[in-house]
């Protein structure tokens, strides 16, 4: 080649170089202008966006403030204003009780009236209405205003709406619950002496549609109640079309720009923008208020907002795009000028490399491998082992036979047995490939296998017999210790007698363990009672749940009769393993059992134990398929046992069910163990209940524990009444409570660590709730005591007492005055109204202490402080105490 065709290449070559660089340089360009296009429209969209939230809330200051004036003309000027002589002329229509309609001519604006009130009363009302048909004449959203009198604690509500129809049903109506949330606010923000204004989350008006916020101020009036005027201030009107009232709220501005006066719009304190998570958050600050309106808005929004924008010069920028990647590609992949260098070398190194890879891997093979060219007579490829047969193999016979046979013969060579397979070539149709096999090394490892698995099945029986024997060894020492700890009396030995016991229990384990793993457990299937069987179980694990100051609870919701057949002692086991292990691995809190019968099959139970723990590690499930595989969590009296998952898994297969296990971190583990015991059919005739026609107050905090006692009294046929529940002046026959304050006079305290039942004073018993039998025996022993009080004639006390009274010359005075305070208390105990309670209560101790009764003084004092700490059950008992002592004098 000359030197002149030489230059004319190197230039082409280099042509199709430079073209690629300019197109991969206008793709670069055209990415980067691609994103300083999306970024200006995103930055114009927020940009727009906040300056509209920034417009509404200054509007919304504007109302405000508007309003801020009208609340004091109307507090000032219009409610303050004498009472005139036109009063007379007013009149108002009763809905409901204690609800009131003023009745009057112009009627832009109702108004309401809640609660007692007199004609001063009528008259503001009729004055502030007026005035708000002059301030809301020719608005067309809903306005309403609400006004607490202080001066006689009623309720007004003046508003655009048709509130005499929507009164109509008014505790099932909107406007109900309206009104009674807005008395509510309006309490609590006349309790808050240091907050004179406040004000609400967007709120929304369902049947309208409309959306507002409330502004509520608070004035105070030396000798009467504060006095607190709110006012629904729509925001309907202040928000564009394009941007929805529900993505809206109102809410409290921590920030420390809250408090400017004015801000200019372009401020970038006036605005905020935040992101949170897929939404975009733009808030402004209402000025002098202390709040702040956010509007939230999806992401998703804003792309589709920016997108339609920017739309065509987007689709060019895409085309121009498109056309660069097209034209590098094509540029890139053209075809420069071969060179004229030989490949001959290059293609013959390779085959050498793949022949040589070939070989190796016939050479490694394990059976003999022979491929035998029929038509040439020689052999293509074979490996040692072939090598080795080939001088005693005719391959002329073999694939003749082959054919006859599948392709598969045996043949004996030197008095060993090989298998040949045959397969023809589907590349060359003339050359056979033959796999040979050595059937006497394959027997010679199938003896070794079967020798193997003997020896380990001897090993097994042998490790099962060792475990049985060395745990007979173990027992009985051990148990003879335990047996001598007890009989000491020293702090150490009842130490020493307890780590005995818990030798024993473990070597009782792994005894078990050992017959289950070698199928010799035989199950012994008995009926039993499932109740009975767990206050069997709560007696055994009550010392270490008292010891760690742990709850009990036991949930068991079947039939008080119901039997199960199946094997008592394995559940009792499963159980009681099962609860200790959640009681090493809980710290805090409570451990639950819950009984349940699944819906699909009553011959299924579920065991759910949950606890409050930290929750079981993934390595000690684990456990669950095999024993002692990982370590255990501990506490100060010892470790969890690495035996208790796989035990009680095993015991629950033989049962017909499994053990399940969910642990959460710091939530605590769920234990679901799943059984199959069919239950006895019951008689359907309705037998008479052991507490039939029996009436139990049942005044407990807890709604689990009440559940619990609830469900076995009504088992039992009591009829279980709350304090709540209770009318007035009813009588029950027994009191349960879970509050030793509350446990007066006679009844039950009822407790989850009583070992059983316990006498704590005269007619009181303290109980365990967990144990059905034992609440059972205190429940009859309470009936007992009060059927043998019945018949002891009444104690001398009263009567000195009643003579006392009568001795005194107030007699009279008592009769006319006493009974009919008490009726007064239980009638401000019902309505709620604790201030005339306190002043009723305070009345009764005076005459008390004037009479020298000291009981009933002491009833009226203790009676005060429920009052002060608002206790309604509480209240309600005390007062239905003190109408005994009354009625006992009388």
């Amino acid at each position: 080649m000359s030197q002149s065709e030489t230059t004319a290449a190197n230039k082409f070559s280099l042509l199709p170089g430079s073209i690629t660089r300019f197109f991969l340089l206008l793709i670069v360009v055209l990415l980067v202008t691609m994103g300083v296009m999306v970024q200006s429209a995103v930055n114009t969209w927020l940009k727009d966006r906040s300056y509209q939230i920034v417009d509404i809330s200054h509007a919304m200051h504007k109302r405000i403030d508007t309003w801020r004036y009208a609340t004091w003309q109307i507090y000032d000027n219009i409610a303050a204003t004498p009472t005139t002589s036109s009063a007379e002329g007013l009149q108002e229509t009763r809905l409901k009780q204690d609800v009131y309609y003023l009745e009057k001519t112009r009627r832009k604006t109702e108004a309401l009236i809640f609660g007692s009130h007199d004609s001063a009363t009528l008259e503001m009302t009729q004055r502030m209405s007026s005035y708000l048909d002059t301030l809301w004449g020719a608005e067309t959203v809903p306005w309403s205003m609400y006004y607490l009198n202080g001066q006689d604690n009623s309720m007004i509500l003046i508003s655009t709406l048709p509130l005499k129809d929507l009164s109509s049903g008014f505790k099932e109506s909107s406007v109900g619950s309206i009104v009674d949330s807005r008395r509510a606010e309006m309490l609590q923000q006349a309790n808050a002496l240091d907050e004179r204004e406040s004000f609400s989350s967007l709120r929304r008006l369902a049947w309208q549609n409309g959306h507002y916020f409330t502004l509520r101020t608070t004035f105070n009036q030396p000798g009467h109640l504060a006095t607190v005027v709110a006012f629904d201030l729509p925001i309907n009107d202040l928000i564009p079309p394009d941007m929805p009232l529900d993505s809206f709220r109102l809410e409290q501005d921590t920030s420390v720009q809250n408090q400017r006066a004015q801000t200019d719009k372009e401020s970038p304190d006036s605005v905020s923008i935040s992101f949170n998570g897929s939404k975009i958050e733009i808030a402004s600050s209402l000025n002098t208020t202390g709040m702040r309106l956010v509007w939230q808005v999806p992401f998703g929004t804003l792309l589709l907002d920016t997108l339609q924008n920017i739309l065509l010069p987007l689709l060019l920028n895409i085309g121009l795009l498109a056309l660069a990647l097209f034209g590098y590609s094509t540029f890139r992949s053209q075809p420069g000028r071969q060179s004229d260098v030989p490949v001959a070398a290059g293609t013959s190194n390779e085959l050498r490399v793949l022949r040589a890879l070939n070989e190796e891997i016939v050479s490694v093979l394990p059976l003999g491998l022979l491929v035998h060219d029929q038509e040439a007579n020689r052999t293509v490829i074979s490996n040692k082992i072939a090598d080795h047969l080939l001088p005693h193999l005719n391959l002329q016979n073999i694939t003749s036979m082959a054919d006859q046979h599948q392709g598969v013969i045996q043949a004996t060579i030197n008095n060993e047995l090989y298998e040949i397979r045959q397969f023809r070539s589907q590349v060359a149709s003339r050359t056979q490939i033959f796999i040979i096999r050595d059937q006497d090394r394959e027997v010679l490892v199938n003896k070794k296998l079967k020798q193997a698995q003997r020896l380990y099945e001897k090993n097994q029986q042998g490790r099962a017999a060792f475990m049985q024997n060395i745990g007979d060894a173990f027992k009985l020492p051990l148990k003879a210790l335990a047996s001598e700890a007890a009989q000491l009396s020293s702090p150490e030995s009842l130490q020493l007698s307890s780590h005995a016991d818990t030798l024993v229990r473990l070597v009782d384990e792994i005894q078990l363990a050992n017959m289950l793993e070698n199928d010799s457990w035989k199950s012994t299937a008995t009926l039993f009672s499932i109740q009975d069987l767990i206050d069997e179980v709560v007696p055994d694990v009550l010392p270490v749940i008292k010891r760690k100051g742990l709850q009990l609870l036991i949930n068991n919701p079947l039939r008080a009769n119901d039997e199960r057949h199946g094997d008592r002692d394995a559940l009792r086991r499963i159980l009681l393993m099962l609860i200790q292990y959640a009681v090493t691995t809980t710290q805090i809190g409570k451990i639950t059992l819950e009984v349940s019968s699944d819906e699909s099959a009553d011959d299924r139970l579920t065991f759910r134990i949950l606890d409050t723990g930290e929750g079981v590690t993934a390595s000690e499930i684990d456990n669950l398929h095999f024993p002692f595989l990982n370590d255990t969590q501990g506490d100060n009296y010892g470790k969890a046992n690495a035996l208790t998952f796989w035990l009680c898994d095993q015991l629950a297969r033989k049962l017909g069910g499994h053990l399940n296990i969910k642990a959460r971190e710091s939530l605590g583990t769920r234990y679901s163990l799943h059984v199959k015991m069919p239950a006895t059919p019951q008689e359907t005739e309705d037998d008479e209940g052991l507490l039939d026609e029996v009436v139990i107050m049942v005044d407990v905090t807890s709604n689990e524990i009440r559940s619990i006692v609830v469900r076995q009294l009504e088992n039992w046929g009591a009829t279980c009444i709350s304090p709540d529940e209770r009318l007035a002046s009813q009588e029950y026959d027994l009191f349960l409570t879970d509050n030793p304050s509350n446990l007066t006079a006679s009844g039950l305290l009822l407790s989850d660590d009583e070992p059983g039942v316990r006498k704590i004073g005269p007619g009181q018993v303290r109980v365990n709730f967990n144990m059905s039998n034992a609440m059972q025996e205190a429940v009859l022993q309470l009936i007992e005591e009060q059927l043998a009080q019945e018949t002891i004639p009444e104690s001398p006390l009263g009567g000195n007492e009643n003579a006392e009274l009568q001795a005194s010359g107030y007699y009279s005075l008592f009769v006319d005055t006493v009974p009919d305070d008490v009726k007064r208390l239980y009638t401000e105990s019902a309505a709620n109204d604790f201030a005339a309670l306190a002043q009723t209560a305070h009345r009764l101790k005076g005459v008390f202490a004037m009479l020298n009764l000291v009981p009933g003084k002491q009833l009226c004092e203790t009676l005060e402080h429920l009052i002060r700490e608002k206790d309604a059950a509480s209240i309600e008992k005390y007062i239905s105490d003190i109408d005994d002592y009354v009625k006992s004098l009388l």
